[in-house]
């Protein structure tokens, strides 16, 4: 059979390029013969996740959508070009162009469109954004986490998050005995079976407000009998870790973590829900301040379940934690000890999207 080539469009965070590499691993896993090739931008993430995990990354120039009239509105048209043409070239002969968001996609959409590549697109978040908005003009193969009720993703294929490989291996085998494996996920941190443990985390990358709040308290919660896994993002200065608090850049393996914690705090991506509702107990999430209020929506179903709740980032203070700590911990004690299944086969589904779009292009070649 004649290798294939997939190319696979998203970029920027974690939020992107996770679900992405979740397909491209499942892909490959159902066909070992074809090749995944991932596009992205010399300023994304993707340059060191895509690598670290076997696949080819091809950059093209990154393209910011302007968001008032300035220099940059004048210079978008030329860059914006310059992005497709270089985006043209990888995806020259493709077999199709399966997009996830992010600054590089819009571009790669374009570039497919012209190329005559089918394109398969898949929205993570609870308000679809814009480069997958637009991608939508060229397709109707869509796939969608949340429900969306206007638009031409209302049509869309709910498929949930495509889950990273270690978090969807720690799924199946916690199945058996979920007890017995967050227990043995304490060992492996170093903790405490007995005692509670906190899983921080501000996004792929970082979060210096979330991080300045920990810094206050973690003295404090330690002295609780509180034990603490604490990702900084990888920009960030690393703290001091004592046996009782651990900081690090970036977690690479967490499901582990997931399984650990008693309580998640973190930003409310769409990534982090999803792998919180798989693997953890009870989540405390402070939604980005900015953007378009997606992280809000995303963290909803987990609240309406009891197994997360929602502040606002000013309301998120040392002394807010200092209050709230117990009654956080309370809480989680009180969920199910299972996790959720409800995102585990989302690649195996959008992998089958993209095997009917392929089959439809060959069928009116």
């Amino acid at each position: 059979m004649m290798k294939r080539r997939i190319i696979l469009a998203g970029g920027g965070t974690a939020g992107h390029i996770e679900p992405a590499l979740a397909v491209g691993r499942e892909w490959l896993r159902q066909h070992p013969a074809d090749e995944c090739v991932f596009l992205g931008t010399s300023s994304g993430l993707e340059t060191t996740l895509v690598p670290q995990a076997g696949f080819p990354l091809s950059l093209i120039p990154k393209v910011v959508m302007p968001r008032s009239v300035n220099l940059d509105l004048l210079k978008f048209p030329l860059r914006f070009l310059s992005s497709i043409r270089a985006a043209r070239e990888s995806i020259s002969g493709a077999e199709v162009v399966i997009g996830f968001g992010g600054y590089v996609s819009a571009s790669a959409y374009l570039a497919a469109r012209l190329e005559k590549v089918p394109i398969v697109i898949h929205d993570a978040n609870a308000t679809i954004g814009w480069a997958n908005r637009f991608g939508s003009l060229f397709t109707d193969y869509l796939a969608i986490t949340h429900p969306v009720e206007d638009g031409k993703f209302r049509e869309a294929l709910l498929t949930g998050v495509p889950m990273r490989d270690d978090v969807q291996q720690s799924f199946l085998k916690a199945e058996s005995d979920w007890k017995d494996a967050r227990i043995m996920a304490k060992k492996a941190l170093g903790w405490n079976p007995d005692l509670p443990g906190i899983l921080i985390m501000g996004g792929s990358q970082g979060s210096v407000s979330l991080n300045a709040v920990i810094d206050e308290v973690r003295s404090e919660l330690s002295s609780k009998g509180i034990q603490i896994l604490h990702s900084v993002g990888s920009k960030n200065e690393l703290p001091p870790s004592t046996t009782s608090y651990k900081a690090v850049p970036y977690i690479q393996e967490i499901a582990t973590g997931y399984l650990a914690a008693d309580v998640v705090i973190a930003r409310s991506g769409a990534v982090t829900v999803a792998e919180m509702g798989a693997l953890g107990r009870f989540a405390l999430f402070i939604p980005l301040p900015v953007g378009n209020g997606e992280q809000r929506k995303n963290a909803s179903e987990l609240v309406d379940a009891g197994r997360a709740m929602v502040i606002e980032q000013k309301v998120f203070t040392a002394k807010w934690i200092l209050a709230n700590i117990d009654s956080l911990l309370a809480a989680s004690a009180a969920t199910p000890i299972f996790g959720s299944n409800v995102d585990i086969h989302a690649a195996s589904k959008i992998v089958a999207l993209v095997e009917h779009a392929i089959a439809q292009r060959g069928d009116s070649l």
